[in-house]
């Protein structure tokens, strides 16, 4: 089967997702950690790559980056996932893959989905159960966007930087969008935009991005086509509906 294209917008935001092959243990110590975050912040510099919010779970990452070339992030990945394989097989003394296939990657509407998006990396740890608020998990971005802890490897968004002027303001407005979880619909939403490599978005912005790479990026209804008379037996039921509400 052939593998799906990259949906590359420079200057677009995207979600990506790396898991450990079979859902296995990719991170082993805080050594390892620690490798995987200087791995990425120097693939980011030298790939032009921003990085805006991370987290590193047990057995996957996920990162939201906005690319400053065509094929930024496939660089970057390419980059951290070689050399950490490589730290971990001689580390460990193993051999063999590590992650699961290729990242996935979702496409993310600034104005409207951004700051949705960096929350739903950021409480990761919070909804597998490991800790009970996002700055109690070290291997989270949550501490620098939300109490201004230094992280060299955090750019900040212009989403961000509109949550206020100056760096208090614009963290005690961050830090208020994490009272409440996210609702059950977003998660679905986000998850599954994630899992297809499909786009985070409103309709309008969807459409946009279709027409612009010239590609269908929403899920086909389900079911069989509607025929011609279907069609037309619906719209007769719809017109008589509406005339009936008239009376």
């Amino acid at each position: 089967m052939a593998r799906k294209p990259r949906l590359n917008i420079v200057g677009n935001p995207q979600h990506v997702i790396q898991r450990g092959n079979n859902r296995q243990a990719t991170f082993f110590a805080e050594e390892d950690y620690r490798f995987y975050l200087d791995c990425l912040t120097e693939a980011a510099q030298k790939y032009a790559g921003d990085i805006h919010a991370y987290v590193l779970m047990t057995n996957h990452v996920h990162l939201l980056v906005t690319p400053d070339q065509p094929e930024s992030i496939a660089r970057l990945m390419q980059s951290v996932g070689r050399r950490y394989v490589q730290y971990i097989n001689y580390t460990y003394n193993r051999s063999g893959t590590l992650w699961e296939g290729r990242y996935k990657a979702s496409l993310i509407q600034s104005e409207q989905y951004l700051l949705t998006c960096m929350r739903y990396i950021e409480l990761n740890p919070v909804r597998a159960g490991i800790v009970k608020h996002p700055q109690d998990y070290p291997w989270t971005s949550y501490r620098t966007n939300a109490l201004g802890a230094a992280d060299q490897l955090i750019t900040r968004h212009p989403e961000y930087h509109a949550l206020g002027i100056t760096p208090e303001q614009k963290q005690q407005a961050y830090q208020a969008l994490f009272r409440t979880h996210l609702a059950p619909e977003t998660l679905h939403e986000v998850r599954t935009a994630l899992n297809s490599e499909l786009v985070t978005g409103t309709d309008r912005f969807k459409a946009e991005i279709e027409l612009a790479l010239g590609r269908r990026l929403q899920p086909k209804p389900r079911g069989r086509p509607r025929k011609p008379s279907d069609i037309n037996l619906l719209q007769e039921r719809c017109n008589e509906k509406l005339s009936v509400e008239k009376r």
